[in-house]
Formats: C-alpha cells, sequence, structure tokens
C-alpha cells in the first residue's frame, strides 16, 4: 500500500462519505501520476479540520492507497507525504508469551486448565473489559466482579437519580458496566505512545462492538454516551460467550494474603473466592477499595491530579470562533482545547470537553457532590461544556494555603495530613465534595463567572438545556483553596482571547470537577504485579490511565502480563 500524508480538501456542507472518497481518489490520483481507475481501494487513515488560517478552512487526510505496480509508482513519485504504508496490528492471542494469529469467530473455543483458581477481574469498566476480553480469547475463562449494575439498570438509576436527586451508591455516574466512561462523551483520543497496536486494536474492538467506523481515523474519535452503551453490552456478550463470566452487584470487600501471595478475595462481604491472579482494576472513585488497601502491604502512593469547575457556553459561540462565519454549520459541534500555566507555574487546562453536551451531577456518595461533562454521539446540544481545572500534588494538600481545614472539618483529612497518608489526595477530593454540596442542599451549584468574578452568589441561571440533573443558582466561592481560586481567575481571560466570548461575564460555572483521575498510584513491578503476588493493579483507578482508551490499553497489558507470568 501507498500512504500519502497532508490530503488536503476544500469543505462540502452535509457531504456524503462517498462523494468525499471520489474526491479524494481524484486528488490522489493525479500526485501519484496515475490514472484514477487505477486506485483499486482508498482507506482513510487520519482526517481533521485546519482552521489555523481562518477564514480558509481545510480537510486534511492521511489516506492509503493501493494501486497497480506500487513500487514502480512510488519510485516515479518525489513528494515528500507519500510513502510505502507501514500498518501495525496487534495480535491478542498468546501462547508461552508468543504472538499468534486471533482465532476466527468460527474457531473452536480454546480452554485452559488453570491452576491455582480461574483468574479474577475486579472492575467492568475500559480496563476491566479489555483484560476480561483479552483472557477469554485466550481460553482463560475469566470471572469479573463488578460492584455496579448493568447497563441497562444502570441507565433507569441514573435517570431517577439526575430527576429526583436520590443517589443509588451501587449504580450511578461512576459505578457499573462500562465505568465513569460509559457517561461521558465516550472520547478515544489519547497520549499515551503505544507501538505495538494496542490502541488500534481497542478501536477495532469498539467498532466491532458496533462503535461507527470513523472512530479508527478521526483526529478526536468519539463514541458518544447513547452508543457507548450498546458498544459494552455487546463486548460483555462477547466475552460471556468466549467463556467468561460478569457478575453485577459484586464489591470487592477485602483481599486473602499471606506469605506477601494473593489467595483470594471476599465479595460483598462474606462470598470468599478462591485465586491466586486478580486484575484489580476499580476505577478512581472507588474510595471504599483504596481505604481496605490500605491495611494489607501493599504500596501505595498519593498522586498529582487535578480539580476545577465545568464551564458553560453556547455552542453556536465555539463554532464561530473555532471555524469562522463561513464554515460555523458546516462540520457540527466544534471541540477545543486550551492550556496555560499561571504565575505559581501550576498547570490549568480544559479537560473532557464535551461538544453539543451536558454538565452531569456524577456523585457516587451521598452528601457529596462532583460534576461531569458527556455528550450523546450527535453532540447536537445547544451547550458546550469543558472541566478548567487546576493542577494539585501531594504538596499542596499539606501546604498552609493548598489544604486549609480544620480537625472539626474534617477528621480523617486532617490526620492524613499530619500522617502524610497516601489516601491525603483522596480526603482532599471528599472535602471538596463535601463543601459543593452543601453550597446548594444537594443541587449542582451554578453561577455566571461575573458574579463569581466580582464575589457575589447568582440569583437567577437557567441551563436547563445543559444540565442532567438538579441544580440551583448559588456561589461557588470559597469551595476550592484561595491559590486554585487565584489560578481560574487569572486564566479565564487568557481562554477568552484564545476564543471570543469564553471569559463572557454570561459564562456559567458549574461544580465541582474532582474526578480527574485518581488521587492514588498502586505501584507494581516489571512483572506487572503489586507488593502482594498475584494482585495486578491496572486502569485509572490504580494510577497508570487517564481515558477511555488508555484504561483499555492498560487492561490489555494487565492480561499480557497475567499470561505470561503463567507461562514461565
Amino acid at each position: 500500500m501507498i500512504r500519502i500524508n497532508q490530503l488536503r480538501l476544500l469543505p462540502v456542507k452535509n457531504e456524503s462519505k462517498e462523494a468525499l472518497k471520489k474526491r479524494l481518489s481524484k486528488k490522489a490520483a493525479a500526485l501519484l501520476r496515475i490514472q484514477e481507475k487505477d486506485i483499486l481501494s482508498l482507506d482513510i487513515v487520519k482526517s481533521s479540520i485546519d482552521a489555523r488560517k481562518k477564514p480558509d478552512v481545510f480537510l486534511t487526510f492521511s489516506v492509503d492507497i493501493k494501486c497497480p505496480s506500487e513500487a514502480k509508482v512510488l519510485s516515479k513519485c518525489r513528494d515528500k507525504n507519500v510513502s510505502k504504508a507501514e500498518t501495525i496490528r496487534y495480535s491478542p492471542v498468546f501462547d508461552s508469551g508468543k504472538q499468534e494469529v486471533c482465532p476466527k469467530s468460527d474457531s473452536p473455543l480454546i480452554s485452559r486448565d488453570i491452576k491455582g483458581g480461574r483468574p479474577v477481574i475486579v472492575g467492568f469498566g475500559p480496563a476491566g473489559m479489555f483484560a476480561a476480553y483479552i483472557l477469554a480469547l485466550n481460553g482463560y475463562s475469566p470471572l469479573v466482579t463488578e460492584r455496579g449494575r448493568d447497563v441497562d439498570q444502570r441507565l433507569r438509576d441514573v435517570e431517577h437519580f439526575w430527576n429526583t436527586g436520590n443517589l443509588d451508591e451501587t449504580s450511578n455516574v461512576q459505578f457499573g458496566e462500562g465505568g465513569a466512561g460509559t457517561f461521558s462523551d465516550g472520547k478515544l483520543n489519547t497520549g499515551i505512545k503505544d507501538h505495538d497496536g494496542r490502541i488500534d486494536f481497542v478501536l477495532r474492538t469498539f467498532v466491532k462492538m458496533g462503535a461507527p467506523e470513523e472512530i479508527l481515523y478521526d483526529q478526536h474519535p468519539h463514541i458518544g454516551t447513547d452508543v457507548l452503551r450498546n458498544v459494552v453490552k455487546n463486548l460483555r456478550k462477547e466475552i460471556i460467550s468466549l467463556g467468561g463470566e460478569i457478575r453485577f452487584e459484586s464489591c470487592l470487600t477485602d483481599l486473602e494474603i499471606y506469605d506477601g501471595q494473593l489467595h483470594g478475595i471476599f465479595i460483598n462481604g462474606s462470598e470468599q473466592i478462591r485465586t491466586d491472579k486478580v486484575i484489580l482494576a476499580p476505577g478512581h472513585s472507588a474510595r471504599d477499595t483504596f481505604k481496605m488497601l490500605r491495611r494489607h502491604p501493599l504500596s501505595l502512593e498519593a498522586k498529582s491530579f487535578a480539580v476545577g469547575y465545568r464551564v458553560i457556553h453556547p455552542q453556536d459561540t465555539i463554532n464561530l470562533s473555532q471555524y469562522g462565519e463561513k464554515y460555523k454549520d458546516f462540520f457540527g459541534s466544534a471541540p477545543y482545547k486550551l492550556s496555560a500555566k499561571a504565575p505559581d507555574g501550576r498547570g490549568i487546562y480544559s479537560f473532557c470537553m464535551c461538544p453539543g453536551g451536558y454538565v452531569v451531577n456524577a456523585s457516587s456518595i451521598k452528601e457529596r457532590l462532583c460534576v461531569n461533562g458527556m455528550s450523546y454521539s450527535r453532540r447536537d446540544g445547544q451547550y458546550a461544556n469543558s472541566a478548567i481545572i487546576m493542577s494539585v500534588t501531594p504538596e499542596d494538600f499539606v501546604s498552609t494555603g493548598g489544604f486549609p481545614l480544620t480537625q472539626d472539618e474534617d477528621k480523617n483529612a486532617f490526620e492524613a495530613v499530619l500522617g502524610s497518608d497516601p489516601l491525603i489526595g483522596m480526603y482532599f477530593q471528599d472535602l471538596l465534595e463535601k463543601r459543593t454540596y452543601g453550597r446548594a442542599n444537594g443541587a449542582i451549584p451554578v453561577q455566571t463567572l461575573e458574579d463569581y468574578l466580582t464575589g457575589r452568589p447568582s440569583e437567577r441561571v437557567d441551563i436547563s438545556g445543559g444540565i442532567k440533573g438538579i441544580y440551583s443558582s448559588s456561589d461557588l466561592r470559597g469551595i476550592l483553596p484561595a491559590a486554585l481560586e487565584s489560578a481560574f481567575e487569572y486564566v479565564m481571560p487568557d481562554f477568552g482571547r484564545r476564543i471570543k466570548g469564553f471569559d463572557s461575564g454570561s459564562t456559567i460555572i458549574a461544580g465541582l470537577e474532582s474526578r480527574t483521575s485518581s488521587p492514588l498510584r498502586i505501584l507494581r513491578d516489571k512483572s506487572g504485579q503489586s507488593k502482594v503476588k498475584g494482585l495486578y493493579p491496572c486502569g485509572e483507578g490504580a494510577g497508570y490511565a487517564g481515558g477511555i482508551t488508555s484504561a483499555a490499553v492498560d487492561g490489555i497489558r494487565a492480561a499480557q502480563s497475567l499470561m505470561q507470568n503463567l507461562s514461565l
């Protein structure tokens, strides 16, 4: 195949995929100096929108071409953007540590006799799902325990909470089939480096399970929460068809360890499962699990994360700024990505930007409140939102200005500060969420940016088309430490210079975004195991990922490590 990069076309509104490929084929043929009829196939590898020089906007593509006499065609083409295509494909089936070809769907099911009990996976978010899928493909018949409920019941539970404010701590935006990503924009872009094709395998698996093919080449791939629900359900069915088992409402409550080796786990406080191999993928909000792990001889450490607010703008404002007047209605809802540094060097950036989306109540603990962003696959809501978050480090938690609390306000957090507890970041999150809950009696507190900057509570904020959950006009001042409030005030005018209207006084802010990533890391060695042998921490909750794709890739690595260790 021949790879052509930087193939640019002018946008055509509402163009069909067939018409677009026809234009690409014509331009590719001209570049390669061949007849268009000689192009046997054309596959889009990457696509993006280049709006850096508005009002001119271009569609930019990388494509793979098949044609006769490819070596001869390449020898005659001197364009630096034309080369031989080299595609990595990841094979997820292993035997004795060696890669083999993935079995076809009609291949007989592999089944292995495993000593020490079948492998158990704790958590059925992206990391747990893909760990289970890899193990099932290889015949290891994994057992998955998930504290939440299946996605259909979970949807009913979450919508009930948004409508009534009655939270189910078992089934919510954080816990249940698919993990926290199930109620999000379903963004699949990631900054991790992967030269072995695992990212490609994750994306192709999603497509196999019902995601749109466009995620394979879009610059900013996303699925949308409505489609993602069906994708995770189909992946669960596939795992079961391969010999796996998934148990919902099954919460890990303890570990059985002696002589530094895992020998079993306890579910829901009473059920014992005998196994000496567990992939631990609990998600970033499993605070009771983190507390349990601290009682055992594991190495835990506090890690940096970020907290802040959700900012909400009319989507039309973002489209106009990103694409210009001529093209503002050509490409659907526009995304953005912003970053800066505060005067003290603290990182500030947009996070989980949801074009045409909603701010959602993402709480998982009673009398605590946090928010997240969510979009449907069409991204056709009237508002855009993203978190504007400020980085916090373990040092922030113990500094005088960074973690202002008293022993009366939160005894656990106060003692964690004094003792340098690895859970200190978790207690910091918990304290901020407790403050947020109190601002509007459990409703999402919202405020205009103008009122926030002038220090007065908002009285009438109407954002019903942009929020899922009960909300109330309020005052967000005093929830975050002063250093973080100052960083937010500092950066909004800067972001307003990059996106016109971003720092408008009518911009609505909602609190609190606190579950950006895990507040701790469960250390593991080169074999993928924790200090307790047989326990494989992975994914976002263990501190090794930051999003759907990176968590899925880490789950694959954990499954690989387990299988390779079994083969030694």
